[in-house]
């Protein structure tokens, strides 16, 4: 892996106080509204995401993993191999969509073991410490040294509902800290520089909310025609994976909007979960990945329920399904 590491400053967000809320898609949700969340994380994202210094750069193809509805509660074993898969395999950076956590404190201390435990293990094979403390990478040992506190995990998730039931936003923030943010891959391709987008989405009771709208419109999330692929993640479905199938899906009105937007993104693929049914489908030149439940309970047995990017250097664009072979300990 060819990269200059992606920096993200580790910092708690100040907590709002939580409140009941009842999401538009008719599932009581308990905790922090949209509204709320969405300023709370561009207050983030703006203090400590929003800098030109986080964007990573390869001299190659790179590969990405994608997972779906952990629903971590007593048992990490589906999260760790994810983790290890995509550390074995050397993937850039890992993305969940949302429902990473049942709502409990003692869940979510399994879940932020977890994530150490993976921080770790990413830190072992990538980098070397200093004397001093710092850190630089194997690869390239003349590369600017990075304090210990600025060496963070590549692990990006989006929130879901359930990780927002029973003032579980409290829970999630101070671990991800913020649910509404994007970044840029910068690829070197002949001396020039190229670009792709990653946005995340905050869908997790069922709406973007018309302080995300706002921000959306205002150029919040600059997705547009200037990058070679743009990305998208969230936590609710788009689309049903058949006519019979319960899903709490979006308003008519604001599919309309997600499904404009994304074409006005020039999106390459847009990824969902939530409904712990794999869909796949291209609808106006963008293609929808919507993932299973990656959980052990959900999905016991041994399946395909992890997906891998692969971006070739010349721009060309193809994914897969990757196998997880965890099965919970009785």
């Amino acid at each position: 892996m060819k990269t200059k590491h992606i920096l993200l400053a580790a910092a708690a967000l100040t907590l709002l106080t939580a409140c009941e809320k009842v999401s538009p898609i008719g599932v009581l949700v308990s905790g922090t509204a949209v509204e709320d969340r969405v300023k709370m994380s561009n207050l983030y994202y703006a203090k400590y995401l929003n800098d030109d210094d986080q964007i990573g750069v390869v001299e190659d193809e790179y590969t990405f993993l994608v997972g779906s509805d952990s629903h971590i509660t007593t048992d990490i074993g589906r999260l760790a191999e994810m983790f290890d898969i995509g550390l074995r395999d050397g993937d850039m950076f890992f993305v969940h969509l949302g429902d990473i956590a049942d709502t409990k404190a003692e869940y979510y201390i399994n879940l932020d073991s977890c994530v150490r435990q993976g921080r770790q293990k990413y830190i072992d094979k990538y980098f070397i410490e200093n004397e001093d403390g710092t850190y630089t990478l194997k690869d390239n040992p003349d590369s600017e040294p990075i304090k210990p506190e600025d060496l963070v995990f590549p692990f990006f998730p989006v929130v879901g509902n359930h990780d927002i039931t029973h003032n579980g936003w409290a829970l999630w923030s101070n671990i991800f800290h913020s649910s509404f943010y994007e970044f840029d891959i910068a690829v070197l391709v002949n001396g020039t520089i190229e670009s792709d987008h990653f946005i995340f989405l905050d869908t997790a009771s069922g709406t973007l909310g018309q302080t995300q709208v706002d921000l959306i419109n205002q150029g919040a999330l600059n997705g547009d025609n200037f990058y070679r692929h743009t990305f998208v993640f969230g936590h609710t479905n788009i689309f049903r994976p058949s006519q019979m199938e319960f899903a709490s899906t979006f308003a008519r009105e604001e599919t309309f909007f997600l499904l404009n937007q994304f074409k006005k993104w020039n999106a390459s693929i847009v990824f969902c979960g939530h409904v712990h049914k794999w869909d796949e489908r291209v609808f106006d030149g963008v293609t929808y990945l919507t993932l299973d439940s990656m959980s052990e309970a959900n999905s016991p047995n041994p399946g395909d329920y992890l997906v891998r990017v692969h971006v070739k250097k010349d721009g060309t664009l193809t994914w897969e399904k990757v196998r997880m072979n965890y099965t919970a300990k009785k």
